[in-house]
């Protein structure tokens, strides 16, 4: 009777072990080598959706190429509140070029969901100058189409 309440899991060959919980199937991906980064991707019930887990498995090969989008983004984003701090006396991280949001910024989680019927992944950000949201650089079909400033 106990394994009627289990979360059901599903394996596959390239992200590992997929639970559902809370709505969504959940597996920690690694990226950059040794960082596990928690990954949610949409399902029916019994199993991920093919499309959904077909662009996760896209995510390890092309993060080298998407990180410098981010990157930009990251500190695209960043340039107004550097220029509202320093006229307000503000304290504020310093950053004079996007390498250097990574000092700033930390990766909390990835998605993979459905936004306006097309299949997007987000990965989502925690940036030291903006504690009031969490921001979601959003790829669809292999590009970046924006860095959504409140996820």
């Amino acid at each position: 009777m106990a394994g009627f309440f289990k979360s059901p899991t599903v394996e596959d060959p390239v992200l590992g072990v997929l639970e559902r919980a809370g709505g969504s199937w959940r597996c920690l991906l690694p990226l950059d080598g040794a960082q596990k980064i928690l990954l949610s991707l949409f399902g029916s019930n019994r199993e991920p959706d093919t499309t959904a887990l077909e662009a996760a498995r896209q995510i390890g090969p092309a993060w080298s190429a998407w990180r410098p989008c981010i990157q930009q983004a990251l500190f695209d984003h960043y340039m107004p509140y550097a220029e509202a701090a320093s006229e307000g006396g503000v304290a504020m991280p310093v950053i004079v070029r996007p390498e250097q949001v990574w000092a700033h910024a930390s990766l909390q989680s990835i998605a993979i969901t459905k936004l306006s019927g097309a299949i997007t992944t987000e990965f989502v950000y925690a940036a030291a100058w903006d504690d009031d949201h969490l921001l979601g650089a959003r790829f669809r079909a292999g590009r970046f189409i924006e860095l959504c400033g409140s996820v």
